[in-house]
């Protein structure tokens, strides 16, 4: 069964095409390690909530503009060994080296996890 990692970060808006050359970067690299899709998505219609909202959850400030963003990996445990793969991986691939491919947003702000669909609609 499929499983999901999802993220929602701040990124600056004037870092737009940074955030895309970045995340074009390093999703090559998360689909050689066995993902099967990922989408980046940059803030359209994101209403600011009342109790709680996207804003919110990564303490968005005027200038930012919130990214939703999912990896689809063909199950748990491929991800489980990318993932354990990847300090490997930053030590001694220099396409993994932040150094040189730096994140266009403050990474302490993002919101992660990892899920497993319970439901799944779609078409062929």
């Amino acid at each position: 069964m499929a499983y999901i990692d999802g993220f929602v970060i701040a990124v600056p808006t004037a870092n737009k095409q940074q955030f895309i050359e970045h995340a074009q970067h390093f999703d090559a690299l998360f689909i050689e390690m066995g993902a099967q899709r990922i989408l980046e998505c940059w803030s359209d219609d994101v209403p600011k909530g009342q109790v709680t909202d996207f804003w919110r959850a990564v303490n968005a400030q005027d200038d930012e503009s919130v990214c939703f963003s999912w990896i689809e990996w063909p199950d748990k445990p491929t991800r489980d060994q990318a993932m354990a793969q990847m300090g490997e991986k930053m030590k001694n691939d220099p396409r993994w080296d932040p150094a040189k491919n730096p994140m266009p947003f403050d990474g302490k702000r993002m919101v992660f996890g990892g899920f497993e669909p319970v439901v799944s609609l779609g078409r062929p």
